[in-house]
């Protein structure tokens, strides 16, 4: 059974390195692993080199994306590998678990309507901030056939090539758009019990939490503009989630702080009530309680950043300009 992995990076430095030599590790011998470069300074490119696997630097006259980089590796892999039925994607942030490809691939060859499974994502090291802890936290999704899960997966060949892989023009969003065109093909995405990677977010500082999730708002603003008209809704729900509670709501209350002597400030009791039932639901997930409250808390206040990132979409598009990546490292 073919197999090739496709890693993308840019300026990972000794992160990339691990990466590598866990996908030389821990997939078969002789395994085509493609690094994909978006423009680094660091000497990425030479250290992969040295590690042996096949290297591609993107052309730097076009914008840099995810997406772009994924696609570009991917096409290497089945114009120079055309045997490969299915391919792992990894960031170059990440670290191959042993014991993750064996059960992934069987999970694809038993199950010729799944076109994407992923596993268990670890966040490297959660104790170190509050923002790597809700990292860690939010890799914690449901198993089974879902509706998108993280970039880091084992993906079909035939299922990409069907619907031509990634959308290059998204700067955010890539994977659950690309899984959502997968969907209305008929594949399925599969969430398995396997422990899969080791995931680096490196945040320790409010603003990369900040940006960070300001791109989630634009690429919930965006996948509604693509595909919100479509009976599936697809980011309808998450991004007037966001409008309310980020822009609405607290907009409506200082407009009627004069007029109301004050008593507009009640409303904020709102927030609380969202908070409470964010909280219950990662209970039910088997959160313990201090874990709980912290993940309900910053969702709370993530729709503010997330809302700013729908309205930067917005003016973006009224402007007609180039999208440029919302990076937090």
């Amino acid at each position: 059974m073919g197999i090739g992995a496709v890693a993308i990076g840019r300026n990972e430095g000794q992160r990339l390195v691990r990466c590598l030599k866990s996908l030389i590790e821990n997939l078969p011998p002789g395994t085509p692993i493609v690094y994909v470069d978006s423009g680094s300074t660091d000497g990425s490119v030479n250290m992969a080199i040295s590690l042996g696997v096949n290297v591609v630097e993107l052309d730097m006259s076009r914008p840099f994306t995810m997406a772009r980089g994924y696609n570009t590796g991917f096409n290497y892999i089945c114009e120079h590998f055309p045997f490969v039925e299915y391919v792992q994607f990894i960031d170059g942030d990440c670290e191959m678990l042993c014991g993750w490809i064996e059960p992934a691939c069987m999970t694809l060859s038993n199950n010729i309507e799944i076109a994407i499974v992923s596993g268990n994502l670890q966040e490297r090291q959660p104790e170190l901030s509050i923002y790597n802890r809700l990292a860690q936290m939010e890799w914690n999704t449901p198993l089974g056939e879902v509706n998108a899960c993280v970039g880091i997966a084992m993906m079909r060949v035939s299922a990409l090539n069907a619907v031509n892989g990634y959308n290059e023009s998204l700067i955010a969003g890539e994977e659950p758009e690309m899984y959502f065109r997968l969907r209305q093909l008929g594949w399925k995405i599969w969430r398995i019990d396997v422990d899969m990677a080791v995931h680096d977010a490196a945040m320790f500082k409010f603003s990369q939490w900040w940006k960070r999730s300001m791109r989630s708002g634009w690429a919930f603003q965006e996948g509604v503009v693509m595909h919100g008209s479509h009976n599936e809704r697809f980011c309808v729900r998450q991004a007037m989630s966001n409008w309310f509670w980020g822009i609405i709501l607290p907009s409506g209350v200082l407009l009627m702080l004069w007029e109301t002597s004050g008593l507009s400030l009640l409303l904020l009791v709102a927030y609380f009530l969202l908070f409470w039932r964010i909280y219950k639901y990662r209970i039910t997930q088997g959160d313990i309680h201090e874990h709980a409250r912290l993940y309900a808390f910053w969702c709370v206040l993530s729709k503010f950043p997330q809302a700013i990132g729908q309205l930067k979409y917005c003016w973006n598009q009224w402007r007609n300009q180039q999208a440029t990546l919302i990076e937090y490292k």
